[in-house]
């Protein structure tokens, strides 16, 4: 923490603010340049009363969502699905209802139109809930690969369903043991085992609602059903330097090195594929890869939801949480950002608060 005082005093500076304004009880911060850890700490409490630590297990929300990009990324290289095929040719069931045409691209870049399979409730069984997505009928009006409109959850269930049904192993075990053993990102899950989650104990750092300026434990996403269940979109979850680690582990990639993916394979999802269209979720531009959320400071960074602040460049990827985390590579700097707050305060408060933290680390480290 002392290294962490001297080094970035201006991001220290919010995360406490936001402490004292009560936008969240805790935060975990990890930043490393060109591969060389600069910070990793944690302030404020895990619970009231328990001190948050940089080992506890947080939850990362959409920001793992990149997760299951790469794990599709790995059935691309390996020749078993290309990214053009219909989602059909997969999953047959999936062809109802007018989604016979969207492809896995679709679903990479948000452009498939079945928000609506979003609805689903999120204690559901893995097969249950790929069932009712199949059943959700495609959006009035929509063309695949023609409009975007982001898709909380329904769309990366599709992309794990994918995997799964590839490979044979239930997804949660695939991505353990294929993407976060390999990046040795030991304490990371997407749905744990029972006996990982009894193991762990107060290790799992839970989530709060913080919008009424009270803290709402959100029961369900740190209680056992809700950490073993494997939910693609929403469920990883480790100490956030392990979401650091990710990152470093596709710029080492991107650079050459052997690991998980081949560098083009990495290159190819973490470059633009969706430009210029307007999301029908988020209400504005904004650009991604495959998977991957893009910097949108061309449209704004003060405007758009969800960026990586004012000084990330045009090549900067990555993906954030909903109103608690964010995660991202810039390869211009070799920079690697990841932290969560394990307070949601509602939108506006945690745009602003997201927007600070992220400007400020580029301006501690003399990036800006």
């Amino acid at each position: 923490m002392s290294e962490a005082l001297g080094l970035l005093p201006r991001t220290l500076s919010i995360l406490e603010q936001g402490l004292q304004e009560g936008l969240h009880l805790g935060a975990q911060v990890y930043v490393s340049l060109r591969g060389k850890p600069l910070a990793d700490f944690a302030i404020g409490d895990s619970k009231p009363g328990l001190a948050l630590t940089t080992a506890d297990l947080t939850l990362w929300l959409s920001s793992g969502k990149p997760i299951t990009a790469i794990a599709v990324a790995q059935q691309f290289e390996k020749g078993r699905l290309a990214l053009d095929d219909t989602v059909a040719r997969h999953i047959p069931e999936f062809a109802q209802k007018g989604k016979q045409a969207i492809t896995v691209a679709h679903l990479l870049t948000h452009t498939g139109g079945f928000r609506t399979g979003d609805k689903v409730p999120e204690d559901l069984g893995w097969d249950e809930t790929i069932s009712r997505i199949c059943e959700t009928p495609l959006e009035p009006a929509w063309v695949p690969g023609e409009k975007a409109g982001y898709h909380i959850s329904s769309s990366w269930f599709i992309l794990g369903e994918i995997v799964r049904r590839l490979d044979g192993r239930p997804y949660g075990q695939y991505v353990r043991e294929e993407i976060f053993e390999p990046l040795e990102m030991r304490d990371s899950w997407l749905g744990m085992p029972a006996e990982a989650y009894r193991h762990y104990a107060e290790r799992i750092a839970p989530m709060f609602n913080t919008e009424k300026g009270d803290l709402k434990l959100i029961q369900f996403w740190s209680s056992e059903q809700g950490c073993t269940m494997a939910r693609p979109g929403s469920n990883a979850r480790g100490p956030i330097r392990e979401l650091g680690r990710f990152y470093e582990g596709l710029l080492a990639i991107r650079d050459g090195e052997t690991s998980i993916l081949q560098p083009e394979t990495a290159r190819l999802f973490t470059s633009p594929q969706r430009v210029g269209k307007f999301d029908q979720t988020f209400r504005h531009n904004m650009d991604t890869g495959y998977g991957f959320i893009l910097s949108p400071n061309r449209y704004g960074p003060d405007l758009v939801s969800y960026g990586y602040g004012q000084h990330a460049s045009d090549e900067t990827f990555g993906h954030s949480g909903s109103q608690s985390s964010s995660g991202f590579a810039d390869p211009k700097d070799g920079l690697v950002v990841s932290w969560v707050c394990n307070g949601m305060p509602g939108e506006r408060p945690h745009q602003k608060r997201a927007r600070a933290i992220n400007t400020a680390i580029y301006e501690d480290l003399n990036l800006a």
